[in-house]
């Protein structure tokens, strides 16, 4: 990856539904050149999906850190935490936590539902949740 790429990724991520057109007169590029690089990033997998991000406005957040039990695989915890409601994100991490979720709901209630449904997970041997309060758009 190249500068010219990361511009590409940039100019995606403020706006995925700029043309190849658009994106090749700001960084220099024909539109041709453009889709090609485009490919690329998909087919080495920088790019997963193109997809939309929905205002959070009408909902609550958590970021919910998940000890594991040295005993059980950390990716079968995450499997089994990915199945449910709510889950938008899955970080498998180092230090005293091994998972960091990011998970959403309407209200509180459903939060802290999920968040007990986590618990319930063979291997969870304890949570840590924090409720954001804003995000701040990069």
């Amino acid at each position: 990856m190249d500068p010219i790429d990361e511009k590409i990724l940039k100019l995606f991520k403020e706006n995925a539904r700029m043309t190849y057109v658009e994106i090749g007169e700001q960084v220099g590029l024909s539109e041709g050149a453009v889709r090609n690089r485009v490919q690329s990033l998909l087919n080495n997998g920088i790019i997963k999906k193109f997809t939309i991000d929905v205002a959070t406005t009408t909902k609550v957040r958590s970021l919910t850190m998940i000890s594991v039990d040295p005993g059980t695989p950390t990716y079968t915890v995450s499997k089994e935490v990915q199945k449910l409601s709510g889950v938008e994100r899955i970080y498998e991490v180092t230090g005293e936590y091994d998972i960091v979720t990011v998970v959403s709901h309407a209200n509180i209630e459903g939060i802290n539902q999920c968040i007990e449904e986590i618990r319930k997970i063979k291997g969870v041997v304890k949570t840590n949740s924090i409720i954001v309060l804003r995000t701040v758009d990069i």
